[in-house]
């Protein structure tokens, strides 16, 4: 798995008009090869990270060269953002604890 972290601030005048791009880029990513998973969080203060899975590195370059992601970095540098920055790797190691669905509550 390679992981890549996104992390970024938007121009106050374009943020609403991003949503519509972020949302079609969103849609492509889940359709490419090898994609597993893409959050958002958005900050108090402002800064967005998402966080995007993908099976290897072949198929996070992949989704990198896509043309029309590669025209959306574009716009996201001439219109969208004020700054970011762009982390890679793969996890060095990985746990998880899941509470069995029995066990869940709602609330």
């Amino acid at each position: 798995m390679v992981v890549s972290i996104f992390r970024s601030r938007l121009r106050d005048e374009n943020a609403a008009e991003f949503q519509a791009l972020a949302d079609r880029m969103m849609a492509l990513a889940e359709s490419m090869p090898g994609f597993r998973s893409y959050k958002v969080f958005v900050a108090e203060d402002g800064e967005r990270c998402s966080i995007v899975e993908f099976d290897s590195a072949e198929t996070l370059l992949a989704w990198r060269d896509h043309p029309e992601h590669r025209r959306a970095q574009e716009m996201g540098r001439e219109r969208y953002y004020v700054e970011y920055s762009l982390q890679v790797g793969e996890p060095a190691r990985e746990s998880r604890f899941a509470l069995p669905r029995s066990a869940r509550t709602t609330g």
